[in-house]
């Protein structure tokens, strides 16, 4: 995925598969969220035929423990990751897309072929929850925090909303965070659904992202996904939430 493309298409919010949609008071409004991700975007990718790449881990395999092991990084990373990417460019080229930006791309996916959909969702996905994840973080502050605090009452009571919806996936998904004309939104999506699909169910600019696929925690925790998201609120990259909501 071009990393410098993502925020482009912020602004074109769109819908998520199967979602779940928690919303509360107005934080910010329409024209004002969209000209803060309009002002913190980068260069559109232009010319050539979109190529989905994979952003380098800001951080050791191990970097991540006791919450995420080490050998369940390296292999999301290394082998689900790097087969996404690998898949959807097969498909941009065999289907002959001629799609420039993935903002093209995630506006038609409903029209694109399962393996385009999916797999172009999983690079896209997974490129935006490596850069969610940080050692050592602490906790929410500054606007995001402010913003979570007006919307769901408190830090404490936003997260049981986040963790429940992410029990609640039945199978294999996605838990968002995001930015809804204004308005903080908690999503749930099946599969490599994102909120940014033209055939979503509820529309926003994603601001965090949790990987509920088994393949994110199953080496350590197997099916107890309730001790993973509760690992998992240990290393949020709460830095890079204030910097996509700001």
């Amino acid at each position: 995925m071009k990393t410098n493309s993502r925020r482009h298409f912020i602004e074109n919010t769109l819908k998520a598969t199967a979602a779940v949609a928690l919303t509360g008071p107005l934080i910010l409004s329409s024209d004002k969220a969209l000209a803060a991700y309009q002002k913190n975007e980068f260069p559109l990718q232009t010319g050539d035929v979109l190529k989905f790449t994979q952003v380098p881990l800001g951080f050791d395999y191990k970097a991540l423990e006791p919450h995420i092991d080490g050998l369940t990084n390296e292999i999301h990373y290394t082998k689900h990751h790097t087969a996404y990417i690998k898949n959807v460019n097969d498909a941009i080229v065999a289907e002959k897309l001629t799609f420039a930006m993935e903002k093209e791309f995630f506006d038609h996916a409903s029209q694109l072929s399962p393996k385009a959909r999916n797999n172009g969702g999983g690079a896209w996905n997974h490129n935006f929850f490596w850069e969610g994840l940080a050692p050592d973080a602490k906790g929410p502050d500054g606007k995001i925090k402010d913003a979570i605090a007006a919307t769901f009452g408190s830090v404490d009571q936003f997260k049981e909303q986040f963790t429940q919806a992410a029990l609640g996936r039945f199978g294999s998904g996605w838990v968002w965070l995001i930015n809804q004309n204004g308005k903080l939104v908690i999503a749930s999506t099946a599969n490599q659904d994102n909120p940014l699909f033209d055939n979503a169910a509820v529309k926003g600019a994603p601001l965090l992202a949790l990987d509920v696929w088994e393949h994110a925690y199953y080496l350590k925790y197997q099916n107890r996904r309730n001790e993973y998201v509760a690992g998992w609120w240990n290393v949020v990259n709460w830095n890079a939430v204030n910097k996509r909501l700001s």
